[in-house]
């Protein structure tokens, strides 16, 4: 089946159907938790969830879909979303499958490219979290789901389209200088920010979330937030000498109120590795 003749209200409509895949690993701390009633708690399976992008989208749908006409708020935090689900229903309901594993059988560089996404998205929902907490913004749970699942499209291509997105990959290593955009354009017809902005609607998921992944909402301190941590997981997991680092820090400093200088500190940038601040990038 050649995919990528099918455009994007074909992958649209076929991935609001699909069964997201969770991770293995999601799947066995989840496991391990239902059998020790002494440690479960919605807590608890929060934080088992907090790490998987996927099995946290799985969540949110299930609930937006599910909720009550008397529901005046949108629930964005996974463990407020337990808490009103109960946890025994959530096992019932959202089960932890199937498997990215399994269903990428036989794609084992693919699976590795995802397994890379999904780490740096984490990394990502991580910075977003401290500096959310640093500036004070009680919203701080929401803008690091945000930025973990920033990057959702991609993650769930790699899952459904693994020969397209290895050759995007393959041709921007060729050429240096293709934006990931342009490539996306060329071998699927379309972007998959433009894909992410029609699937995550199609899926409902909360407006706020929608706000905080949009990056044209920059203007917003909260969705700056976002970026900034995006971007420097992105460029950081190439090495603390990749090129676009330095910018990213003067973006995080500007963010933070602090200097570049400090940023770099606060990040744990390698320190053999500073960069040149005061050079133009």
């Amino acid at each position: 089946m050649q995919q990528e003749t099918k455009g994007l209200d074909h992958w649209v409509s076929y991935l609001s159907q699909a069964d997201i895949p969770v991770l293995k690993q999601t799947a066995r701390d989840l496991a391990t938790l239902r059998e020790d009633q002494n440690k479960l708690s919605a807590r608890a399976v929060a934080q088992v969830i907090a790490v998987d992008p996927m099995m946290t989208v799985k969540v949110l749908r299930y609930l937006q879909a599910h909720k009550r006409r008397s529901q005046i708020h949108e629930v964005v935090q996974v463990e407020q979303a337990l808490i009103m689900m109960g946890v025994d229903a959530f096992f019932d309901k959202t089960p932890a499958r199937p498997l990215v594993q399994d269903a990428m059988q036989g794609q084992m560089d693919a699976l590795i490219q995802l397994l890379h996404v999904i780490h740096r998205s984490h990394r990502a929902s991580e910075y977003a979290y401290d500096w959310a907490v640093r500036l004070s913004d009680l919203h701080y749970e929401e803008i690091r789901i945000a930025a973990l699942l920033h990057d959702l499209a991609e993650m769930v291509m790699w899952c459904f389209a693994p020969q397209e997105m290895l050759k995007i990959r393959a041709m921007q290593q060729e050429d240096k200088t293709l934006r990931t955009k342009a490539a996306q354009e060329q071998v699927f017809g379309f972007n998959l920010s433009d894909m992410q902005k029609q699937l995550v609607k199609k899926w409902e998921l909360p407006e706020l979330l929608l706000t905080l992944m949009d990056d044209a909402c920059g203007n917003q301190q909260r969705v700056r937030n976002v970026v900034c941590a995006v971007n420097l997981a992105r460029h950081s997991a190439n090495g603390w000498d990749d090129a676009a680092l330095p910018d990213d820090y003067k973006d995080i400093a500007e963010l933070l109120r602090v200097k570049p200088e400090q940023v770099m500190v606060m990040v744990g940038a390698d320190a053999g590795t500073v960069c040149d601040l005061s050079k133009p990038h």
